[in-house]
């Protein structure tokens, strides 16, 4: 097994959508996102072709009705399958011409399907599902996460005894948060706080959470809290929406970059 084989079966695999459709971005990303997987969109081959090469055992759902002639996709897919056989790659079009899949499922062997984008996208949702399981997209790993530390998105407050406490995340998932106070507020392992408010760019969300623990990182203490079952449900789906968000900023500077 490759390094890279072995560290997608413990984080998952990075899934990309070159050139989706509004209502794939809308429908299958949006519900991709929400059952946490790591999804990115893309709208150039030649630099995805480069970035793949730092992420080899990602899966890439191509949307060959756009970005050049059907001849050069097929020049395309077949030079990324003999180069980097452990991408699995996937074909979306508007083309019900069963010449034009068999040729992609069983003469360039494409691993990830073949869909219409003239079926409804929520039909299309469960083959996507059932595919993205099959190659165990999500590894051993159960929550998407994003790093914000060197951002200023991401900030939180709480009241406790009387005074209120600032704090600046970490990072966070749908499970919770690691964050720093400009004021050690002295928290107790498994003290249950209410009323925190969570800053992630423009929304403002309330949670409450119980402290798992801290951690010393030089002179900063990190302190670790798990949102609680009573976290509305719509805030969890608007933390995976900002997770997404964050993720796909840091990786279009790596599309550029490279």
């Amino acid at each position: 097994m490759s390094d890279a084989s072995f560290q997608s079966d413990i984080v998952g695999r990075k899934i990309f959508f070159l050139y989706p459709t509004a209502s794939v971005k809308s429908q299958i990303i949006t519900e991709l996102v929400q059952q946490e997987y790591e999804v990115y969109t893309c709208k150039d081959h030649s630099r995805l072709a480069r970035l793949l090469k730092k992420y080899p055992d990602s899966i890439v759902f191509v949307n060959i009705d756009d970005g050049m002639p059907a001849i050069e996709w097929e020049k395309w897919i077949s030079t990324m399958s003999s180069a980097q056989p452990s991408i699995k790659i996937g074909i979306f079009s508007s083309s019900n011409d069963e010449e034009l899949k068999n040729k992609y499922v069983n003469t360039l062997h494409v691993t990830g399907g073949f869909m219409s984008l003239k079926v409804d996208m929520s039909k299309t949702i469960p083959v996507i599902l059932e595919i993205l399981k099959g190659m165990n997209a999500k590894g051993r790993r159960k929550y998407i996460r994003a790093t914000t530390e060197r951002e200023t998105t991401a900030t939180m407050n709480m009241p406790l005894r009387g005074d209120l406490f600032n704090g600046v995340i970490k990072d966070i998932s749908v499970v919770g948060i690691s964050c720093t106070f400009e004021y050690d507020p002295g928290l107790a392992r498994n003290a249950l706080l209410k009323d925190i408010q969570i800053r992630l760019q423009s929304m403002l969300l309330k949670v409450e959470a119980i402290v798992f623990g801290s951690r010393m990182d030089g002179n900063e203490k990190i302190y670790v809290l798990i949102f609680t079952q009573r976290i509305d449900p719509e805030v969890r789906v608007k933390i995976r929406k900002y997770i997404q968000q964050n993720l796909q900023n840091k990786m279009d500077v790596e599309i550029v970059s490279d």
